[in-house]
């Protein structure tokens, strides 16, 4: 291990390794839950699903792991797999096999693009300033899945964010387990995030919200994935419809792997001097087959997970630690009913904490130069106000591009940055 992933080097040690690999497994364990619900909302089979999810993870972390040697984890994504079954699916009445073969191409052309390197080049075009905003920008987004999915935020009619029922329920537990997580930060307790979540469930169960039902039990057999598996349908592989599935999959996919990489390498120190990810080609590869895969198995598109920035807040520097995650997701296919009893609160406190590891960088964003300042800005608020990684990069970017234009700083702009503006411009106009 110590060879391999270089552990002294990084300044990390085994234990911390596997505890930070853990960690960002129960901080992202809910997709095992999650994934299979909205998918199957498709008409797919629910169980399917679920083995498909764990697979694709495990399949894409492993890569991760063993190949680019970083923290990250990778599973189907949030937001990509609710376009994929309420936009593609619902709203335009496709099926379910249209969405998979949309994913698979957009795989398919992602490999060529890491082949190419041309998502490193994207990610080296995006100005130092950018990545530290995308650090705190990710950090506030968790931060928001934390308060929200716990029920300590809500969304009453009427106004678009208020404080929920903190007196009973989840968001008392949810705000039991951030104190005991806080003192244990404070306290510099080793796998503080990790134990929080532990502790937390169990607090949950005299409380009613951690329910272990009747007949449990620890050991299951994983569900064939043979209903959703290569359920592919090319009929209209070169209709409109394709296409544009296709772009969107492929816009959001790539910038919230970027914006990711580019979050949690910024706040765990991994950039160089230049503001550049040794060996990112690798880690898109990691990203592109596991959508791959992802898409053969039956579910919607792969991308590395913010929650791995938890695991990197536990001491996480190495491969190691996505080895360990991907050994979870493995484990998981044989042991869910163990993992399914974890409930959003446990989870919660360790994604409010980490948000708050996130905004380190802040520090280092120059808010008196206001063509530094605003497009960080903005990268930071597009981010959980219109809860989308995404989105606070395509913000971010363009107001960059624009402002240092106007400001006859035109030179601090690479050509690429104006490209991808634009894109981003046409993007808005003709798909959003």
């Amino acid at each position: 291990m110590e060879k391999f992933f270089e552990l002294k080097k990084n300044g990390t040690n085994t234990r911390t390794e596997i505890v930070a690999g853990i960690t960002t497994f129960m901080t992202m364990a809910y997709i095992l839950v999650v994934n299979p619900i909205i998918l199957g909302s498709t008409g797919m089979d629910q169980n399917a699903i679920f083995t498909a999810t764990a697979l694709s993870a495990a399949i894409a972390t492993l890569i991760m792991a063993l190949y680019a040697k970083y923290p990250f984890a990778l599973a189907p994504g949030m937001g990509l797999n609710a376009y994929f079954a309420y936009s593609v699916v619902a709203n335009q009445g496709l099926s379910w096999e249209f969405a998979l073969t949309a994913v698979l191409i957009e795989g398919i052309i992602f490999i060529a693009l890491s082949f190419f390197k041309g998502r490193e080049v994207i990610f080296d075009a995006i100005p130092l300033t950018l990545k530290k905003a995308v650090s705190v920008g990710i950090g506030l987004f968790i931060s928001l899945i934390g308060l929200s999915g716990s029920g300590i935020i809500v969304h009453p009619e009427g106004t678009i964010v208020g404080l929920g029922n903190i007196k009973e329920g989840t968001a008392l537990l949810a705000l039991i387990g951030l104190l005991i997580t806080f003192i244990l930060v404070i306290r510099k307790v080793k796998g503080a995030l990790l134990l929080g979540i532990i502790l937390t469930t169990i607090i949950g169960i005299p409380m009613g919200i951690t329910t272990i039902p009747e007949g449990f039990k620890i050991f299951s057999l994983p569900p064939s994935v043979e209903p959703i598996a290569f359920k592919f349908d090319f009929s209209q592989v070169f209709s409109t419809q394709m296409f544009m599935a296709v772009l969107t999959f492929l816009f959001v996919d790539m910038f919230d792997t970027v914006g990711t990489l580019a979050g949690v390498a910024s706040k765990s120190n991994m950039l160089d001097k230049d503001g550049k990810l040794p060996r990112v080609s690798k880690a898109f590869f990691a990203d592109s087959v596991g959508t791959v895969v992802g898409s053969m198995l039956g579910t919607s598109t792969v991308t590395t997970f913010v929650e791995s920035s938890a695991g990197v807040a536990e001491g996480g520097r190495t491969g190691l630690t996505s080895l360990t995650t991907a050994v979870m997701f493995l484990l998981a296919l044989f042991i869910a009913p163990i993992f399914t009893l974890v409930p959003a609160a446990a989870t919660a406190p360790a994604l409010i904490t980490v948000g708050m590891f996130m905004m380190e960088p802040i520090m280092d964003i120059d808010f008196r130069d206001y063509t530094e300042a605003i497009p960080a800005f903005l990268t930071i608020a597009m981010m959980p106000f219109a809860y989308s990684i995404a989105e606070g990069i395509f913000f971010g970017m363009i107001s960059y591009t624009v402002l240092k234009t106007i400001a006859g700083r035109y030179k601090e702009v690479s050509p690429l940055m104006w490209i991808l503006s634009i894109l981003f411009v046409l993007r808005y106009i003709f798909i959003v």
